[in-house]
Protein backbone atom coordinates (compact mmCIF):
# COMPACT_ATOMS: atom_id res chain seq x y z
CA UNK A 1 0.00 0.00 0.00
CA UNK A 2 1.21 3.50 -0.81
CA UNK A 3 2.76 5.51 2.04
CA UNK A 4 0.72 9.10 2.01
CA UNK A 5 2.45 11.82 2.36
CA UNK A 6 0.79 15.74 3.31
CA UNK A 7 3.00 18.54 2.18
CA UNK A 8 2.18 22.17 2.95
CA UNK A 9 3.92 24.31 1.10
CA UNK A 10 3.39 27.90 -0.24
CA UNK A 11 6.01 28.10 -2.58
CA UNK A 12 4.23 26.37 -5.59
CA UNK A 13 7.03 25.72 -7.99
CA UNK A 14 8.65 24.37 -4.99
CA UNK A 15 5.16 21.98 -4.27
CA UNK A 16 5.36 21.27 -7.25
CA UNK A 17 8.72 20.07 -8.02
CA UNK A 18 8.53 17.93 -4.69
CA UNK A 19 5.26 16.90 -5.03
CA UNK A 20 6.46 14.80 -8.47
CA UNK A 21 9.33 13.71 -6.93
CA UNK A 22 7.44 12.28 -4.01
CA UNK A 23 4.90 10.67 -6.56
CA UNK A 24 8.06 9.50 -8.90
CA UNK A 25 9.13 7.53 -5.50
CA UNK A 26 5.44 5.78 -5.60
CA UNK A 27 4.21 8.09 -2.63
CA UNK A 28 0.71 9.49 -2.46
CA UNK A 29 0.84 13.15 -2.19
CA UNK A 30 -1.82 15.76 -1.40
CA UNK A 31 -0.38 19.51 -1.24
CA UNK A 32 -1.93 22.32 0.54
CA UNK A 33 -0.73 26.07 -0.08
CA UNK A 34 -1.45 27.70 3.14
CA UNK A 35 -1.28 26.58 6.82
CA UNK A 36 -4.90 26.79 7.51
CA UNK A 37 -5.84 24.47 4.58
CA UNK A 38 -3.21 22.26 5.54
CA UNK A 39 -4.21 22.21 8.87
CA UNK A 40 -7.47 20.95 8.18
CA UNK A 41 -6.49 18.10 5.61
CA UNK A 42 -4.16 16.97 8.28
CA UNK A 43 -6.62 16.61 10.58
CA UNK A 44 -8.97 15.01 8.39
CA UNK A 45 -7.67 12.50 6.96
CA UNK A 46 -4.39 10.08 8.28
CA UNK A 47 -1.47 10.59 6.56
CA UNK A 48 1.62 8.36 7.00
CA UNK A 49 4.23 11.99 7.43
CA UNK A 50 3.08 15.35 7.28
CA UNK A 51 5.80 17.89 5.55
CA UNK A 52 5.21 21.24 6.78
CA UNK A 53 6.82 24.67 5.59
CA UNK A 54 7.64 26.93 8.53
CA UNK A 55 7.04 30.37 6.79
CA UNK A 56 3.27 30.06 5.71
CA UNK A 57 0.19 32.25 4.54
CA UNK A 58 -2.90 32.34 6.87
CA UNK A 59 -1.45 30.29 9.68
CA UNK A 60 2.11 29.81 10.15
CA UNK A 61 3.92 25.69 10.62
CA UNK A 62 4.61 25.99 14.12
CA UNK A 63 1.58 26.64 15.04
CA UNK A 64 0.23 23.85 12.40
CA UNK A 65 2.48 22.12 13.83
CA UNK A 66 1.51 22.20 17.34
CA UNK A 67 -2.46 21.96 16.60
CA UNK A 68 -1.73 18.71 14.73
CA UNK A 69 0.23 17.82 17.26
CA UNK A 70 -2.49 17.76 19.91
CA UNK A 71 -4.47 15.45 18.49
CA UNK A 72 -1.84 13.12 16.16
CA UNK A 73 1.56 11.43 16.82
CA UNK A 74 1.70 11.41 12.82
CA UNK A 75 5.52 12.13 11.95
CA UNK A 76 6.21 16.08 11.06
CA UNK A 77 9.21 16.85 9.01
CA UNK A 78 9.34 20.85 9.01
CA UNK A 79 11.01 22.36 6.04
CA UNK A 80 12.44 26.28 6.76
CA UNK A 81 14.45 28.62 5.46
CA UNK A 82 15.71 29.96 8.55
CA UNK A 83 19.13 27.99 10.04
CA UNK A 84 18.80 29.87 13.58
CA UNK A 85 19.21 26.98 16.77
CA UNK A 86 15.61 29.00 18.39
CA UNK A 87 13.99 28.31 15.17
CA UNK A 88 14.96 24.66 15.24
CA UNK A 89 13.90 24.51 18.52
CA UNK A 90 11.13 26.16 18.38
CA UNK A 91 9.80 23.70 16.09
CA UNK A 92 10.58 20.46 17.66
CA UNK A 93 9.33 21.80 21.18
CA UNK A 94 5.78 22.28 18.96
CA UNK A 95 6.07 18.77 18.20
CA UNK A 96 8.33 18.09 15.10
CA UNK A 97 10.00 14.97 14.64
CA UNK A 98 12.64 16.31 12.31
CA UNK A 99 13.67 19.49 10.22
CA UNK A 100 15.04 20.24 6.63
CA UNK A 101 16.55 23.95 5.96
CA UNK A 102 15.97 25.74 2.54
CA UNK A 103 17.44 25.33 0.11
CA UNK A 104 18.08 21.16 0.04
CA UNK A 105 18.76 17.89 -2.04
CA UNK A 106 15.85 15.99 -2.98
CA UNK A 107 18.03 12.98 -1.84
CA UNK A 108 18.05 14.50 1.91
CA UNK A 109 14.00 15.16 1.84
CA UNK A 110 13.37 11.47 0.72
CA UNK A 111 16.19 10.40 3.26
CA UNK A 112 14.43 11.80 6.39
CA UNK A 113 11.28 10.59 4.81
CA UNK A 114 12.26 6.73 4.66
CA UNK A 115 13.98 7.48 8.13
CA UNK A 116 10.31 8.77 9.78
CA UNK A 117 8.79 5.82 8.03
CA UNK A 118 11.21 3.67 9.37
CA UNK A 119 10.64 5.14 13.02
CA UNK A 120 7.06 3.69 12.55
CA UNK A 121 6.75 0.56 11.40
CA UNK A 122 6.67 -2.04 14.13
CA UNK A 123 7.55 -5.87 14.21
CA UNK A 124 4.04 -7.79 13.81
CA UNK A 125 4.77 -9.60 17.55
CA UNK A 126 2.90 -7.71 20.60
CA UNK A 127 6.07 -6.98 22.68
CA UNK A 128 5.95 -5.17 25.72
CA UNK A 129 8.66 -2.89 27.63
CA UNK A 130 8.50 -2.57 31.96
CA UNK A 131 10.00 -0.37 34.08
CA UNK A 132 8.69 0.42 37.20
CA UNK A 133 5.02 1.65 36.95
CA UNK A 134 5.44 2.02 32.49
CA UNK A 135 4.64 -0.23 30.05
CA UNK A 136 5.39 0.09 25.96
CA UNK A 137 4.12 -1.71 23.75
CA UNK A 138 6.12 -1.88 20.94
CA UNK A 139 3.96 -3.10 18.73
CA UNK A 140 0.84 -0.79 18.76
CA UNK A 141 3.39 2.27 19.38
CA UNK A 142 1.54 2.79 23.05
CA UNK A 143 2.53 3.62 26.20
CA UNK A 144 0.79 2.88 29.71
CA UNK A 145 1.63 5.14 33.41
CA UNK A 146 0.55 3.39 36.48
CA UNK A 147 -2.46 1.74 33.72
CA UNK A 148 -3.00 5.35 32.27
CA UNK A 149 -2.15 5.84 28.34
CA UNK A 150 0.00 8.73 27.77
CA UNK A 151 0.68 10.30 24.41
CA UNK A 152 3.61 10.07 22.76
CA UNK A 153 5.06 11.37 19.37
CA UNK A 154 7.20 8.80 17.63
CA UNK A 155 10.19 10.21 18.51
CA UNK A 156 9.51 10.43 22.01
CA UNK A 157 8.02 6.69 22.01
CA UNK A 158 12.02 5.91 20.35
CA UNK A 159 13.64 7.99 22.74
CA UNK A 160 11.66 6.30 25.76
CA UNK A 161 12.12 2.64 24.06
CA UNK A 162 15.92 3.15 24.26
CA UNK A 163 16.81 4.43 27.91
CA UNK A 164 14.03 1.63 28.70
CA UNK A 165 15.93 -0.66 27.14
CA UNK A 166 19.09 0.56 28.29
CA UNK A 167 18.10 0.62 31.85
CA UNK A 168 20.57 1.28 34.74
CA UNK A 169 23.01 1.97 31.67
CA UNK A 170 23.66 5.99 31.16
CA UNK A 171 22.66 7.39 27.07
CA UNK A 172 24.79 9.88 25.75
CA UNK A 173 23.47 12.47 23.99
CA UNK A 174 25.72 11.01 20.99
CA UNK A 175 24.26 7.20 21.39
CA UNK A 176 20.84 8.43 21.81
CA UNK A 177 21.01 10.43 18.52
CA UNK A 178 22.66 7.74 16.45
CA UNK A 179 19.58 5.19 17.95
CA UNK A 180 16.77 7.66 17.83
CA UNK A 181 17.91 9.89 14.79
CA UNK A 182 19.91 8.03 12.99
CA UNK A 183 23.65 7.33 12.21
CA UNK A 184 23.75 9.79 9.23
CA UNK A 185 21.60 12.58 11.33
CA UNK A 186 23.00 15.98 11.29
CA UNK A 187 20.29 16.90 14.41
CA UNK A 188 22.43 18.45 17.05
CA UNK A 189 22.72 17.30 20.34
CA UNK A 190 21.13 19.62 22.08
CA UNK A 191 17.69 18.51 20.65
CA UNK A 192 18.18 15.59 22.38
CA UNK A 193 17.28 17.79 25.69
CA UNK A 194 14.60 19.09 23.81
CA UNK A 195 13.00 16.03 23.63
CA UNK A 196 14.33 14.60 26.90
CA UNK A 197 12.20 17.99 28.57
CA UNK A 198 9.12 16.68 26.70
CA UNK A 199 9.25 13.30 28.02
CA UNK A 200 9.96 14.69 31.50
CA UNK A 201 6.88 16.29 31.66
CA UNK A 202 4.62 13.15 30.45
CA UNK A 203 6.65 11.24 33.26
CA UNK A 204 6.53 10.47 36.84
CA UNK A 205 9.57 12.89 38.39
CA UNK A 206 12.74 11.87 38.52
CA UNK A 207 11.79 8.80 36.14
CA UNK A 208 14.62 10.16 33.89
CA UNK A 209 17.96 10.82 35.46
CA UNK A 210 20.52 13.30 34.42
CA UNK A 211 24.60 12.57 34.91
CA UNK A 212 25.83 15.89 34.42
CA UNK A 213 28.33 15.61 31.21
CA UNK A 214 27.39 12.74 30.05
CA UNK A 215 23.66 11.84 29.31
CA UNK A 216 20.50 10.24 30.78
CA UNK A 217 19.69 7.46 32.46
CA UNK A 218 16.52 5.23 33.59
CA UNK A 219 17.28 2.88 36.60
CA UNK A 220 15.13 0.49 38.24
Amino acid sequence: MEKSILLVEDEKSIARFVELELKHEGYDVTVCYDGRSGLEAALEKEFDVLLLDVMLPELNGIEVCRRVRAQSSVPILLITARDAVMDRVAGLDAGADDYLVKPFAIEELLARIRSALRRTTTSTEHDTLALKNIILDETAYTATVNGEPIRLTKTEFDLLHLLMRSKNKVCTREIILENVWGYDTDVETNVVDVYIRHLRAKLPANTIETVRGVGYVMRE
